[in-house]
């Protein structure tokens, strides 16, 4: 099989996903690998990796995410350009990072596209909805009458770089582009912005194996800290090309200068503020290709100079074999993270709650978790809520907003970015439906 032709192994690893897509996905009650310790299976390894990818189809006519009784979902904004991050701005006004992953730099091999694998894992990340171009684009959804629907949709600023993450600080507008931090000035009320960006700072860019670069401002707005997938699943590439991934930067707003704030966290995301303590949060998508059940994604708080792992170990000191050379000393010193999420669930969207949600969601995170493509069945592909007592997780994941997964085995949404809106609503940017939900009270 060494130098098989990896467009005959197509076909082979195709049968797998169609006889997946009968496993149908998993409740998030009887997802295995959630909560403060988890037990963890031993690693199964295979040469041919689990594939069951959902295909991305988008909503039926009249269909909508299911929430729990005594919430209202309705489409904020339909008809966007696959919708990956959301912000609201301080008069309510919501902006919306249309993007993609981006196109690779002139003259750089795309190595994750090279080789029997790499084919095949484009072949079905394009069928997963992941293959269309990037808007590049951020734009603003304004519900000026309050009816829960967006009726003033304009671009806000255009010929971006793979936006993500966003974080209003004063009167400057930051955006974390897949390859830099820029800003532009910001009034409010402004529907559109011409200024250019200017850089604050480079972020760990070329090949990208995860590109998805997120920001969040500290209290006082002096500091931004950034998220940095790891450019491969546990080393791949060699570590040379790992330099200042897997990572989360803290980024001195007004020189640019920054520093590594924490590291070892294969491809952290979501990033939030624990209302009671002030600590840094952030959801972490882990390795892959060590069986349906590992290894837990996971909610964890963020220690300045701590390390979580990657790719050395996985949970504390589970060491992983397949990263190399062995480096003893950094798994002694990994930290075990706080919370597991379920395996594979690919959680991306991170926000805290707060006293305008009902009761039993008042204290708490939402996360909106991507979806499986390599598990057997399939889970998340919904927005769970963590509750949070004393500045900590304090129950099971329980699913907020579900019904992305259609009984045909199709996907009609996949959960991203998720926020609050100025009124106290969720908001949830889906991708592949190509909509920002909006999930209120019914009151």
């Amino acid at each position: 099989m060494k130098n098989a032709n990896p467009y005959l192994l197509l076909p082979v690893v195709a049968v797998a996903v169609l006889t997946a897509c009968a496993a149908g996905v998993i409740a998030q009650s009887a997802l295995s690998g959630t909560g403060p310790n988890p037990p963890l299976p031993e690693p199964h390894k295979s040469w041919l990796p689990t594939v069951s990818v959902a295909p991305a189809k988008g909503w039926p006519d009249g269909a909508a995410p299911r929430a729990p009784a005594g919430f209202r979902v309705t489409a904020f904004a339909k008809g966007l350009d696959h919708p990956r991050w959301v912000y609201t701005l301080p008069n309510g006004d919501v902006l919306v990072a249309e993007s993609n992953k981006p196109e690779p730099e002139p003259g750089t091999r795309n190595v994750h596209a090279e080789g029997i694998k790499g084919k095949a894992m484009s072949f079905f990340m394009k069928r997963a909805g992941a293959g269309v171009p990037s808007a590049n684009r951020i734009t603003l959804l304004r519900d000026a009458d309050g009816d829960g629907v967006a009726e003033v949709r304009t671009v806000f600023l255009a010929n971006l770089v793979s936006p993500f993450g966003m974080v209003l600080v004063g009167n400057e507008l930051f955006i974390a582009n897949a390859n830099a931090i820029v800003k532009v000035p910001y009034q409010p009320g402004q529907t559109a912005i011409q200024a250019t960006p200017v850089k604050v700072t480079d972020l760990p860019a070329g090949t990208n194996h995860h590109w998805t670069k997120n920001i969040i401002a500290s209290a006082d707005g002096s500091k931004l800290y950034a998220t940095v997938g790891s450019n491969s699943n546990v080393g791949d590439n060699g570590l040379e090309a790992e330099q200042g991934r897997a990572a989360i930067w803290e980024v001195d707003r007004a020189t640019g200068n920054k520093r590594l704030y924490a590291t070892g966290l294969r491809n952290p995301n979501g990033l939030g503020w624990e209302p009671q303590t002030r600590t840094l949060w952030t959801v972490v998508n882990e390795r892959d290709e060590l069986g349906d059940n590992l290894v837990p994604d996971y909610l964890t708080s963020v220690k300045d100079g701590a390390f979580y792992g990657w790719p050395w170990s996985y949970w504390g000191q589970h060491v992983d074999d397949r990263a190399q050379p062995a480096n003893p000393a950094m798994v002694a010193k990994a930290v075990v993270p706080d919370f597991g999420l379920g395996s594979h669930v690919a959680p991306l969207g991170l926000t805290f709650s707060d006293a305008r949600m009902p009761p039993n969601y008042a204290s708490g995170a939402f996360v909106g978790q991507h979806g499986s493509w390599n598990r057997r069945p399939r889970a998340g592909y919904n927005v769970v809520f963590i509750p949070f007592a004393n500045g900590k997780p304090a129950g099971q994941p329980m699913e907020f907003l579900g019904g992305f997964l259609g009984d045909n085995g199709d996907a009609y949404g996949r959960p991203v970015g998720v926020t609050l809106d100025g009124k106290g609503a969720l908001l949830v940017a889906d991708d592949v439906g190509n909509t920002v939900w909006r999930v209120a009270a019914a009151r």
